[in-house]
């Protein structure tokens, strides 16, 4: 399955979506681009739009290589990066990008919220919502940012993921609304599932959250 571009997902998603629109529903996007279809299914859902702020941990000189993620609030994904010690391989790695990531964090909330604190989700339905997924692992750690809210029910809302970043989003979330799904060896970037994927911009971002207020 083709998107036009994250507009055309994000209406695609708000329609299967329908069901949730008397539950008071909060959608949150993952910056950037997840901002921009979580807008389309807050407008047409007729409710709040925020943003989760989340980094990806990747190895030094190669930060594409994601091992994992770090979220707001301390949110971590997979949580087994949590119960590293001093003696574990890996350790000083972890530790390194996540004192990176740190700051980038701090900054996007600065950027994107200003002085405001993050919606709360609690006795809400949160739907959380990317343009597309290959890891899973910076969903499973915005996921993880909301779940102690205690959100009635906890929905991730996702145009595009690989098998394997569907299976473990999963197991952080009540319930996956999933568009497509990429077999196996044909998912090679969220990109090329979209006509049109250009960059966006912090600026648009902080318009489509001010438009959301």
């Amino acid at each position: 399955m083709r998107f036009a571009d994250r507009r055309e997902a994000g209406r695609l998603l708000a329609e299967g979506l329908a069901d949730v629109r008397d539950e008071s529903p909060i959608v949150y996007g993952i910056p950037r681009g997840g901002v921009v279809v979580a807008h389309e299914i807050a407008e047409r859902l007729d409710c709040p739009l925020d943003a989760l702020i989340v980094r990806k941990l990747g190895y030094p000189g190669h930060e594409e290589a994601a091992f994992g993620a770090l979220g707001e609030d301390g949110a971590l994904a997979p949580a087994a990066l949590a119960e590293l010690g001093p003696r574990d391989p890996g350790y000083d790695v972890v530790q390194e990008a996540m004192a990176r990531k740190r700051n980038e964090v701090e900054e996007q909330i600065h950027l994107y919220r200003g002085g405001r604190g993050r919606r709360s989700a609690t006795d809400a339905t949160a739907i959380v919502v990317d343009d597309g997924i290959a890891t899973g692992y910076t969903f499973a750690a915005a996921l993880t940012i909301v779940a102690p809210d205690r959100p009635r029910r906890l929905i991730a809302a996702i145009p595009v993921a690989t098998v394997e970043g569907a299976e473990l989003v999963e197991r952080y979330c009540d319930e996956v609304r999933l568009l497509s799904a990429a077999e196996p060896g044909r998912f090679f970037a969220v990109s090329l599932h979209y006509d049109r994927f250009e960059q966006v911009s912090d600026e648009e971002v902080v318009e489509l959250l001010g438009a959301g207020d």
